[in-house]
């Protein structure tokens, strides 16, 4: 498995494939502003030239803070490591941009999404009214090593 950088062939695949990944309707979420405005810093996982994941993320300019908006992985390729190289890679991109911190959300009951963090380190917090009134999130975050 190799990951690369976002190509606008990538980015029309995910839109086709989105909802059918995720379970459900999602599409929103991949808002082309994520290839056109942020896409230097999105990056996809390819095995055996088909596209497996990918990461649309961008670098917040308070900080600098890096922030994943959206992963999404192949169900067939869960639990194979593809995650872990998408972050991996969007990780280096912060870090040479000069981020001290990255950051991610996820609703409560995404146990998933814990686990995956907790397992590479992030602390996390619930916060109550992150996404407005009465809509808790568990808010990621991740230190970076200060130059």
């Amino acid at each position: 498995m190799t990951t690369r950088p976002l190509k606008k062939s990538d980015y029309d695949e995910i839109v086709r494939v989105i909802d059918r990944w995720w379970g459900g309707p999602t599409s929103a979420l991949a808002h082309p502003i994520f290839f056109y405005e942020l896409g230097k810093l999105a990056r996809v996982v390819e095995h055996d030239e088909q596209l497996v994941g990918f990461l649309f993320g961008f670098i917040a300019p308070e900080g600098p803070v890096g922030y994943v908006h959206i992963v999404g992985i192949h169900p067939d390729y869960r639990r194979r490591g593809v995650a872990r190289l998408l972050y991996t890679a969007f990780e280096a991109d912060c870090d040479a941009a000069g981020c001290r911190l990255m950051k991610a959300i996820t609703t409560l009951g995404n146990e998933g999404s814990v686990r995956f963090h907790d397992a590479l380190g992030w602390s996390r917090a619930e916060v109550e009214d992150y996404a407005g009134p009465g809509r808790q999130r568990i808010v990621f975050t991740k230190e970076l090593a200060a130059r």
